[in-house]
């Protein structure tokens, strides 16, 4: 079976710009829908599946900027290029805060903009590898929510920081059993150092503060080797 090539949405005003751009695009293994301003745009967008959006920002109709805004409203999760003459360094900050992946300012060069396409691509391959991971968690009496970083009793919830959050994630998938320290420090810290050591102990008594709710869930320090999240059957009350 033939592989399915990744899908580009090109909003781009500029016609000789645009074509050479799906040319090159398309030389090089990709779908491009190319649109001429924002409006046909967005109803490109609302009509098709894409894998990554490359946005130009002074359009006819609808600019880029408003366009991102109404793509993101749809899927806050594509990848979002914006490809630009507008090098005023609020319009980057502007296309950044607008959950931009990347801000490219023409003229640019395309092998460049290729490889960086390539790269996003790529590590949302993976990351969407990852989809059959388990994402939600029973602790005891909480129930943990990986993909939204909430950790819930009853009524109560907590919003975990993004480092709690991986933590807790790992000590799930090696519930009951030993989380290697040095794992958890590279996977999360990017290194084992005495430093990012201490920062875990730090991020480890976060967690045994929420979980200190539950007297038959415990995170157990195994000394010099790692942690276990311990989760006891509770005991039946006669």
């Amino acid at each position: 079976m033939e592989e399915r090539k990744p899908k580009i949405l090109l909003a781009e005003d500029d016609s000789n710009l645009g074509m050479l751009l799906k040319n090159y695009l398309e030389l090089n293994e990709f779908q491009v829908e190319l649109a001429r301003d924002g409006i046909l745009a967005l109803a490109a967008f609302r009509r098709e599946k894409f894998d990554l959006c490359l946005i130009d920002i002074m359009m006819p109709n609808m600019d880029g900027f408003t366009l991102a805004e109404e793509i993101r409203d749809v899927d806050p999760d594509i990848p979002l290029f914006f490809i630009s003459a507008k090098n005023m360094k609020e319009d980057i900050v502007k296309g950044y805060k607008l959950g931009a992946d990347d801000y490219i300012t023409k003229p640019f060069d395309s092998e460049v903009l290729l490889l960086k396409i390539r790269a996003i691509l790529k590590r949302n391959q993976e990351l969407n590898s990852k989809e059959s991971e388990p994402v939600e968690f029973d602790i005891g009496s909480f129930h943990f929510n990986a993909r939204l970083r909430t950790l819930e009793r009853g009524e109560q919830s907590h919003t975990l920081s993004p480092k709690e959050n991986e933590l807790l994630k790992m000590l799930c998938e090696h519930m009951n059993d030993l989380l290697p320290r040095e794992i958890a420090l590279k996977k999360i810290w990017g290194s084992d150092t005495y430093f990012n050591g201490r920062s875990m102990d730090v991020y480890i008594a976060k967690l045994r503060k929420y979980l200190r709710e539950d007297p038959n869930v415990e995170i157990v320090n195994i000394h010099g080797n790692g942690f276990r999240l311990v989760v006891r059957t509770p005991k039946n009350v006669s």
